[in-house]
């Protein structure tokens, strides 16, 4: 039940210095670009355009000076799903600007276990992302102001644990 009369568009038309993602899920295949992913699967070339609109939405606001970044707990081995967006989405999503961190599992426990994928802007609007079991983006809801120290929490814990991208891959990508 969102909790405010935002919605996720209107919080990343607003924010001024912060977007941060923690994504929680090791498959998000119903929720994004189906054709794409249906390429990687078939050994196909990534296409041109991909993530492009993205891409170009990410340069526009790291060149206002804004922050975009997410961590993704992982375990190994990876997802097929997981390895498409980490060597697909994350290297083409980087070249906008946007900062990846993996917080991988595979040999500690997971310091957020049970905590939801979400979304915080300026440390204090947050937004809740919901997922079927099947991957399947259901919405967003976006909960009261009060609430978002809790989130700061989580986003610290989950830096704080995480390692940068291209380090993890380097060890660990394909």
């Amino acid at each position: 039940m969102t909790s405010s009369s935002k919605n996720l568009g209107d919080l990343f038309g607003s924010f001024k210095h912060e977007a941060f993602r923690l994504e929680t899920l090791d498959d998000y295949s119903r929720s994004g670009n189906t054709d794409a992913y249906r390429a990687f699967l078939a050994g196909e070339r990534q296409p041109d355009g991909y993530n492009s609109e993205w891409v170009k939405e990410l340069r526009s606001l790291t060149s206002q000076g804004k922050r975009v970044h997410r961590v993704h707990i992982v375990t190994r081995p990876l997802t097929e799903y997981l390895r498409y967006e980490l060597g697909w989405g994350y290297q083409k999503n980087s070249t906008g600007g946007e900062e990846f961190f993996i917080l991988d599992t595979t040999e500690q426990p997971n310091p957020l276990k049970g905590v939801p994928d979400f979304w915080i802007f300026d440390s204090a609007d947050t937004a809740v992302m919901r997922y079927d079991d099947q991957g399947a983006f259901l919405g967003a809801d976006v909960l009261p102001l009060d609430d978002s120290a809790e989130f700061v929490r989580y986003r610290d814990a989950a830096l704080a644990h995480a390692e940068p991208f291209t380090d993890w891959w380097a060890k660990y990508g394909e």
